[in-house]
């Protein structure tokens, strides 16, 4: 992984396919599931917590990583919410797709982005 490139962590509702997917379409990023740590039933605080140590966004479809209560944004490395439904790999892969071509690789660290069937909302501390 080169300096400075970006780490993701894939909850364990996302389909592991798309970990995979993703990696073949950017190998020079850090692309990890939960399962393929062990961290499969892990809590949202233990996944959270891992991925600040790890400067990784969060890929989920949970919507409590979404919530500003429990995770303020500023306070993390980002997180990246899906809220397409059916909750398939090819409508995970085509919503992560939508937002890997609208908006700037430099606009995912520290970002909340919620993606749903039609839009794509990003929050951010300026």
């Amino acid at each position: 992984m080169r300096e400075g490139a970006l780490r993701f962590l894939l909850d364990q509702n996302v389909p592991i396919a798309v970990a995979s997917w993703l990696k073949q379409k950017h190998p020079e990023w850090s692309i990890q599931h939960v399962n393929e740590l062990g961290f499969q039933g892990k809590s949202d605080n233990f996944l959270y917590e891992w991925a600040q140590e790890h400067s990784a966004i969060v890929i989920t479809y949970d919507e409590d990583f979404a919530d500003a209560r429990m995770y303020p944004l500023g306070k993390h490395h980002g997180v990246i919410r899906l809220r397409v439904w059916p909750t398939t790999t090819e409508n995970s892969k085509e919503a992560i797709s939508r937002l890997l071509e609208q908006v700037q690789e430099s606009s995912l660290p520290n970002s909340l982005i919620i993606i749903d069937n039609h839009k794509i909302r990003i929050r951010k501390i300026i």
